[in-house]
């Protein structure tokens, strides 16, 4: 293994706290990278990880040499940034994670947007929940990250992108179809069809139905919008979603939206990048799209 190959390992290795993860990050087998590790440490007369531990830990010694990890190939991403600014050339590749819903309503048009004023490079884009695009990012496999209830942390920035109204999503022939507002309390006892519990969007709802003293029978679960939606779509019960998402089954008659009064609930989605990371020109381009710039 090349030199940075062994310090993403030694990294990856402290964040995940098993070798086993890390080999896979690093796509080379457990054996491999125990013994990559085994030499470092016979190289620097020291142990890294205590792996009497399950998970292992990071040593005193460790955690100087996790550090100097870090901050080499922090370096070795500021020389390429550097480089690539020197050569003028917008290419390269720009890894994003978005979660779900934002692919759905907005990739498209950003897709098309990027590739007219970067047509030299290459956007991989994933889709991911939530708290995935977070690790993505935080573990270095995506450049730039949508999701929604980001905070900035001390190893990532999440930078305001846009707050979403959040309506009530019906099927057409529900009887609050025809309503263009509708106030809280006209839920009261609907059949609901909600997001997992370990979702940060139900458990704003969940917030907002009880400061309204509104309850509803939960009839369904889902992970994602779009499972929501057919569930909708097929009358087993209404929602509340971001109105963004419904744009394209507004259209096509397929749900329809129906806004809360007064508006008081929004999802926020935020653009999460690593704080130390350095963007190149492809993905500082990536950003200004984002932001309309």
């Amino acid at each position: 293994m090349c030199m940075l190959a062994n310090l993403r390992l030694i990294r990856d290795v402290a964040h995940a706290h098993s070798i086993t993860k890390a080999a896979k990050l690093g796509e080379i087998s457990q054996s491999a990278a125990s013994q990559a590790i085994q030499e470092i440490e016979r190289e620097l007369g020291v142990t890294l990880f205590d792996r009497s531990t399950r998970p292992l830990t990071v040593t005193a010694a460790g955690k100087l040499y996790v550090e100097y990890c870090r901050d080499v190939l922090r370096r070795h991403e500021e020389l390429e940034a550097g480089l690539q600014t020197i050569k003028k050339e917008a290419s390269g590749k720009v890894r994003l994670a978005a979660i779900y819903s934002v692919g759905l309503s907005d990739m498209a048009a950003i897709e098309e947007r990027f590739y007219q004023l970067f047509p030299q490079a290459e956007l991989n884009i994933s889709y991911l929940r939530p708290e995935r695009v977070w690790e993505a990012v935080e573990d270095d496999q995506a450049d730039l990250g949508l999701m929604s209830y980001a905070e900035s942390s001390r190893e990532v920035v999440a930078l305001p992108w846009r707050e979403e109204e959040m309506v009530v999503a019906v099927g057409p022939q529900h009887h609050l179809a025809g309503h263009e507002q509708i106030a809280a309390e006209a839920l009261e006892g609907e059949s609901f069809i909600g997001f997992d519990d370990d979702l940060p969007i139900q458990s704003q709802i969940e917030r907002f139905l009880h400061e309204h003293r509104v309850n509803v029978e939960v009839v369904l679960r889902f992970d994602n919008l779009e499972m929501i939606k057919q569930a909708v779509a097929h009358g087993a019960g209404l929602s509340i979603m971001p109105e963004r998402v419904l744009r394209e089954d507004q259209r096509t008659g397929r749900l329809a939206a129906v806004r809360l009064q007064p508006a008081e609930l929004f999802r926020p989605v935020r653009i999460v990048h690593r704080r130390r990371k350095v963007l190149s020109e492809a993905m500082t381009g990536l950003l200004g799209v984002l932001r309309g710039e």
